[in-house]
């Protein structure tokens, strides 16, 4: 049967619980409203449609397609919100554009101009944030930001990217190293809340409200450091159905 719908509610309050308890621990700045985007990524319908019905409306998905073959089988889970939290490759953009009500990880100028051209089209204009590679990690995707000296070198990307109507940033994501103490993560959440600052102080006109940083491993950290949307899994929905 799997994890049911009672669980979930009581995994996410455990969540929001510990969340709180981060933030109680914030005493130099103001207490900012944290989202859990639950990540349902590898997770089939069945648990989404229970973790709708125990009141989770924000799902955290990795790849289009696997999502598109979702969406068929919750049809009765009204305002339910797709959000975008991996790379994003040129060909599953038109599922994003047609499925998707937020996107965490535009990581490229190239695929910027195609979603926005998908999202003309549309008639829509969807959030964004933009990832950055806080870490200089050749694996992680992102905007490269690990040198706080380059920083500038971004400013040209964001000109253009606030020039496209169909994209509005309104922030920030990052995906650290994974370490197995989260203490070791907040030298990266940090960094990503300085680069923040920097872009609000270069761009007063955008929105910066967002940093969507903090995944069941390091979420607590995260949120101390000013996270504003948190992407949490299997501490909610529990681990996924091997694949085999």
């Amino acid at each position: 049967m799997g994890i049911t719908t009672e669980n979930i509610r009581k995994n996410y309050d455990l969540v929001m619980e510990k969340v709180e308890n981060a933030l109680n621990l914030i005493h130099d700045r103001p207490i900012q409203k944290v989202e859990i985007i639950v990540v349902s990524k590898g997770q089939p319908a069945e648990i989404i449609h229970r973790a709708y019905h125990a009141g989770i409306r924000k799902f955290g998905e990795n790849y289009p397609d696997e999502t598109l073959k979702k969406i068929p089988e919750i049809t009765d889970c009204p305002n339910i919100e797709w959000h975008m939290i991996g790379h994003l490759q040129s060909r599953k953009i038109p599922i994003v554009t047609t499925y998707f009500s937020f996107i965490h990880s535009l990581d490229n100028l190239s695929h910027a101009k195609k979603l926005n051209n998908g999202m003309v089209k549309a008639s829509r204009k969807i959030p964004v944030l933009l990832e950055m590679n806080v870490s200089g990690e050749d694996s992680k995707f992102g905007f490269n930001a690990s040198d706080q000296k380059h920083w500038n070198e971004l400013l040209p990307i964001i000109r253009e990217i606030n020039q496209l109507q169909g994209l509005e940033i309104q922030g920030l994501m990052t995906m650290p190293p994974l370490y197995n103490d989260p203490e070791n993560t907040r030298l990266y959440f940090k960094r990503l809340a300085e680069l923040l600052t920097y872009f609000q102080e270069q761009f007063p006109e955008n929105n910066w409200k967002h940093l969507s940083m903090g995944t069941s491993a390091d979420y607590e950290v995260a949120v101390q450091e000013g996270a504003t949307m948190i992407r949490v899994g299997q501490a909610i929905l529990g681990p996924r159905p091997s694949r085999n």
